[in-house]
């Protein structure tokens, strides 16, 4: 049998990475009965093995250890030599294969039926729209009442959601009807189907499937049943509405439609099938017991799984004190195969039922652990929860094994050593010590403990910040020549702090829909009342600049502040009016790029007009569309605008002055900072020092890691870059908890509660590392609302909001929540949050992490659970009460 090579295995997935940390989870535990069974480790099996084995077309491949090494580990199921025993769950992910199809049939004279339906199993949405007559450009309509079949929901004013079902028992498509009438005006349905399971949306050719009714609708690859002109409701394309039409012109043309109706004719019925694929995933288990055998002193290593097929090993061992694998001395199970010096392959022997398949290996002693990863086909690996499988040898009675405490004060010596041969430590650590006692000082002597605490906290942020920054740099992640660069090119400025008291609560003042209204600030002041009784402290505000895009975020005249949501005295009395209530008010700031007033020679949009009249110097110089003369971009691009380069004096200079004057004119406390992917975080910190928020959040937002397809368990490389970031601007600006948001995601939607706790039991997003820099939400204007790049598990969102309004950072509700169906819910954990005083550096101790069910203790007053799973909090001292209560989720407090 030939060899496969393991480069695929090594370059393109996460499955043998040779980090520094294991995950075991949940242990699993065999019953003696599971022993016997599963495992084949009495006498008579084994020689029923060999005797198989020696007639097999597959025997090279069976695997063996020696006879006593076996009688031993047969001898000694019940004894004290098991050293390492746990059941692994593990996913498969299949590709299944079906199709959707779409129909259209008449029922009577002037009355046809659209038929869809999918043949995959799943929680199937029809999400679905019409174009009217005359209706230009691609937006999405509702249809008439008539049209919507019995269940269905209306999406804001664009959409509505009906449920696919099976007509009848047996049925091998899920189904939805809708009715159409000749007499409508309806000239197109538009549509997208979801799987409410996977969160996934299916689409045709990239695009929305459309329908046509009329002929001569423009095709952009996504026409069902329009392969020929099929005569249509009536020859209507006459009446398709040009731009340069007027309003008296558009009016008369919709009324002759009424006419043309009458003459519609009749459709051609069609049926047409799409392929349609889908990722499902299976849950299986991979069973692991590891034995010392007394005799021969070696390791005996027995693996068993339920997963079917053929099921090969990639294995090597641990030496040293490192997880890096290593190839073993021989001799090895018979067929092991090696693969260029990186790892052996064994396959698993089949059991005799069929049920999966088992392996026995036999390891010198004096090995530390057992590395390995299992492969089923040519393309399907499988790890455990992003992390090699791992078995170690050295248990607690041959190897002291320090505890977590223990660890962690051990890395705090070393990171004291390392930072305080910086000459920095010392100085730092006395004033926080002094900054403590100072709280103890004004708390005795009973002042204003809340005014001067908060100043007092806001000194050790600072100080944390530079410490961590000292941190960073004991570890240069980039080249002596590359930082002395970005030392003469990068301005060099003071620590300032943007963090807000701690006890922040944030509300998104608007959706991607607001800026339609055109009044959007003067509809937010009359809920500032409101919004203040709910407990909100901070009011998240639009892009308020003359914009390209109608919701701000493609700014041109930065100085103009009349924008689709209203004018500026209206923002201005809008800020005065939440100030007035007690609420604070961040402004949505666009500093990565700013959209051009006119063409250079050349034809292409690089000049600025307006105040700050800036020419294509403004521009950077790798930005391929729009021929900047600028430096190189300090991060990604924003390939829409023109993305502006921070590293010019004048133009740090210019924003400074625009950010102080949006300050002082308008009233803004602090900032929301666009997409800050752009340019180098530094910058920011300058821009905060001169503005002085009193909070500031970024949009730092990149993809979290996936392997083929499936969110990887482990999100530390994620986390770690908005973390780079903030830290990058001195901690003056904290950063949207994108990972936490992931993870939740992943967890609810797929009943994976068990990622909700990172390898040392802390929370796996932001949050679990830097808290009081962390911004958590689970939904926003682009996340969610009408754009939906990332909606949040349909039907869960109380679950998600009873995890961020309960842990540590600073929790943002989004707008569409609050005025909608979870408006109770959500205002009953904000008045829970504000009740216990939690705040954004609350402790928490993670109580239960599995697959069903994630629950916490938050500062030893407030426990939650979320997930189908049962908890509930430990008896003792303390009096817990239920303080809310909803689908999935549960809070209680202390008396």
């Amino acid at each position: 049998m030939p060899t496969v090579p393991i480069e695929p295995l090594l370059h393109h997935s996460s499955l043998l990475r040779h980090n520094n940390r294991s995950y075991f989870g949940a242990s699993g535990g065999f019953s003696p009965a599971s022993l016997n069974l599963r495992c084949h480790f009495a006498s008579k099996k084994l020689h029923s093995f060999r005797r198989r084995s020696a007639t097999s077309v597959r025997s090279s491949l069976a695997i063996r250890a020696s006879s006593s090494d076996t009688a031993v580990f047969e001898e000694t199921t019940q004894s004290d030599d098991v050293i390492f025993k746990e059941n692994f769950p593990v996913q498969r992910i299949q590709k299944a294969e079906g199709k959707i199809y779409v129909r259209l049939k008449q029922v009577k004279e002037k009355d046809w039926e659209l038929s869809v339906g999918c043949s995959l199993p799943g929680k199937w949405i029809f999400h679905w729209g019409v174009s009217y007559v005359g209706d230009t450009g691609s937006e999405w309509d509702q249809p008439p009442e008539d049209m919507r079949p019995p269940g269905s929901i209306a999406i804001k004013d664009y959409a509505i959601e009906t449920p696919l079902k099976k007509l009848s028992e047996g049925d091998s498509f899920d189904e939805v009807t809708i009715n159409l009438n000749l007499e409508s005006e309806v000239a197109a349905l538009n549509f997208v189907l979801k799987d409410e399971e996977t969160g996934a949306w299916y689409q045709h050719k990239g695009r929305d499937f459309k329908v046509p009714l009329v002929d001569d609708l423009p095709d952009n690859g996504n026409l069902i049943g329009a392969k020929k002109s099929f005569g249509a409701i009536g020859q209507l394309s006459n009446i398709v509405i040009k731009p340069d039409e007027s309003g008296e012109e558009v009016k008369e043309k919709s009324k002759s439609s009424s006419d043309v109706t009458k003459e519609r004719k009749g459709l051609e019925e069609f049926y047409e099938e799409i392929p349609i694929s889908k990722r499902v995933a299976d849950d299986n288990s991979v069973s692991v017991i590891a034995r010392k055998c007394p005799e021969t002193s070696k390791n005996i290593v027995s693996i068993d799984t339920d997963l079917p097929g053929d099921v090969t090993v990639h294995w090597g061992v641990c030496k040293n004190g490192s997880k890096k694998w290593e190839i073993p001395a021989e001799p090895y199970p018979e067929g092991t195969l090696l693969f260029k010096n990186k790892a052996l392959r064994t396959r698993l022997q089949r059991k005799d039922d069929g049920n999966g398949s088992f392996g026995l290996f036999s390891l010198d002693g004096e090995l530390e652990g057992l590395c390995f990863v299992l492969k089923l086909n040519e393309n399907t690996w499988l790890n455990y929860r992003g992390e090699d499988f791992y078995v170690p040898f050295l248990s607690s009675r041959s190897l002291p094994v320090k505890t977590e405490a223990a660890q962690a004060s051990e890395i705090t010596r070393k990171t004291n050593k390392k930072v305080s041969d910086s000459g920095f430590t010392d100085e730092i650590i006395t004033e926080i010590r002094n900054l403590a006692i100072d709280i103890s000082y004004h708390k005795n002597q009973k002042t204003n403990v809340k005014e001067v605490q908060e100043n007092i906290l806001q000194e050790i942020e600072k100080l944390a910040a530079e410490a961590y920054s000292i941190f960073r740099s004991t570890t240069p992640a980039f080249s002596e020549e590359g930082v002395l660069e970005a030392e003469t090119e990068k301005p060099e400025i003071k620590i300032s702090s943007g963090t807000g008291s701690g006890f922040e609560i944030l509300c998104q003042g608007f959706n991607w829909e607001s800026n339609k209204s055109g009044r959007w600030y003067m509809e937010l002041q009359e809920k500032a009342d409101e919004l203040a009784k709910l407990g909100f402290t901070f009011l998240w505000l639009p892009p308020p600049t003359e914009s390209v895009s109608p919701e701000g975020y493609m700014p041109k005249d930065l100085y103009n502040l009349n924008s689709r949501y209203g004018t500026i005295d209206e923002l201005k009395e809008t800020v005065k009016k939440f100030h007035k209530v007690g609420i604070k008010v961040l402004g949505d700031a666009v500093l990565n790029h700013r959209c051009a007033h006119f063409k250079n020679d050349n034809g292409v949009w690089n000049q600025f007009g307006g105040r700050l009249n800036w020419d294509d110097r403004a521009v950077v110089a790798d930005d391929p569309h729009f021929q900047g003369r600028g430096n190189k971009s300090s991060g990604d691009n924003f390939h829409a605008a023109p993305n502006i380069d921070h590293s010019q004096d004048f133009v740090r200079k210019d924003i400074k002055e625009w950010l102080c004057w949006m300050r002082e004119e308008v009233g803004y406390d602090g900032w929301r900072l666009d997409f800050v992917r752009g340019f180098w975080g530094g910058y920011v910190k300058d821009y905060m020092d001169a503005s002085k928020p009193y909070f500031a959040v970024g949009e730092y937002w990149d993809s979290l890691s996936y392997t083929y397809g499936e969110m990887d368990y482990n999100q530390d490389a994620h986390r770690q870059r908005i973390v780079d970031w903030i830290n990058a601007t001195s901690g003056a600006a904290g950063a949207f908890d994108v990972t936490t948001k992931g993870i939740l995601h992943a967890a609810l939607q797929k009943c994976e509660y068990w990622r909700l706790s990172d390898p040392k039991g802390k929370p796996p997003g932001v949050v679990g590392w830097w808290p009081s820099r962390a911004v958590t939400f689970i939904e926003n204007h682009d996340t969610g609302s009408t754009q939906g790049h990332w909606r949040f598990p349909g039907g869960k969102e109380m679950q998600g909001y009873a995890y961020i309004l309960t842990h540590p950072g600073t929790p943002a509700v989004f707008f569409d929540h609050i005025y909608s169906d979870y408006r109770s819910q959500i205002a009953s954990l904000i008045s829970l949050r504000n009740r216990q005083k939690l705040h954004c550096r609350s402790e928490v101790k993670i109580e239960k992490v599995e697959r069903d069910v994630y629950a916490a203790i938050i500062d030893e007053k407030v426990a939650m659970k979320i997930g189908p799973g049962h908890y509930e909090p430990p008896n003792g001292s303390k009096n817990w009460s239920i303080a809310v209560e909803g689908n999935d989720y549960k809070v209680w407090e202390t008396s």
